[in-house]
């Protein structure tokens, strides 16, 4: 990968030592250097630049810190969980703002607002219903009942490109912007493989078999806090059998039709992804 995928590649030392040592944890948090994200729920806030804003520790916000890492020159980084009990992890407000990021910050970020984003989620134990309290520097919540650890998920997706006879496949959902097309996605299911739940989702969408699947690049994406995993396939077959309530359509694209729709060609098939999005560096790759 010539550059980094989006919400990926961020220089900083996650310091796990530093979660469990109390005293290290809080001598961190009395660095003179250490900084918190400043988040308007788990929305970030533009500093004066356009980037991310980090603020000096404020003793007086009796929020609990969360250690996120720690930067190359050394200094501790936090962010504080959400006020109040509701996050809406659905915004769509960041999504416009999210240019404004360099591709390190968007890392940084993605990051902070899974963790954020968890942690408001998860306030009560799903063992016994008692309230959980953060620990391990942030990255663990702690039944005050029965004594249960409760750890931050990820939830892994695969999205894909099938192909067939030079053409991949390309849908859309009725959510999406007219024209805009993405490759195909779904949630890993309890008891399949990643190759396994490639060709179920391919199968359940659109109705087709593929073969030879294979691993190409993994993303992070913070909306919640999902792990695309991207892969590609072979199909055996182009006629289409489409669940119109997961796709509204799909298509198949030659290289110079997806080579259009990269470009933003007026005249091109459809609309691509954005950079941020593994979809695109899919069709990037497939492309090339």
């Amino acid at each position: 990968m010539p550059l980094p995928l989006g919400f990926t590649g961020a220089r900083l030392d996650r310091a796990d030592q530093l979660r469990t040592d109390a005293e290290a944890f809080a001598a961190a948090t009395a660095d003179p250097r250490a900084t918190c994200l400043t988040l308007d729920g788990i929305d970030f806030v533009p500093g004066a630049s356009g980037g991310l804003l980090w603020e000096p520790l404020d003793p007086a916000d009796e929020r609990a810190l969360m250690l996120l890492g720690i930067d190359d020159a050394g200094a501790p980084r936090f962010v504080r969980e959400a006020a109040g009990a509701r996050v809406d992890a659905r915004s769509r407000t960041v999504m416009r703002m999210l240019p404004l990021l360099s591709a390190e910050e968007a890392a940084l970020y993605g990051g902070a607002r899974s963790l954020v984003d968890w942690h408001a989620r998860h306030r009560f134990c799903a063992a016994c219903g008692s309230p959980t309290e953060l620990f391990r520097g942030g990255w663990g919540r702690r039944c005050g009942g029965c004594n249960a650890e409760h750890f931050p998920r990820v939830d892994p997706v695969v999205i894909m490109l099938a192909e067939f006879e030079g053409r991949v496949l390309v849908g859309r959902q009725g959510g999406f912007p007219p024209g805009f097309f993405s490759a195909l996605a779904g949630f890993v299911e309890p008891g399949e493989s990643l190759e396994e739940a490639v060709a179920r989702e391919l199968f359940e969408e659109a109705g087709i078999h593929v073969t030879d699947v294979a691993y190409v690049a993994s993303q992070p994406w913070p909306f919640p806090s999902s792990l695309m995993i991207g892969c590609r396939a072979v199909a055996t077959g182009a006629a289409l059998t489409l669940d119109t309530t997961e796709i509204e359509a799909a298509m198949w694209v030659d290289r110079t039709e997806v080579r259009a729709a990269l470009a933003g060609d007026m005249g091109a098939p459809f609309m691509a992804p954005p950079s941020l999005a593994i979809a695109r560096y899919l069709l990037e790759d497939w492309a090339a």
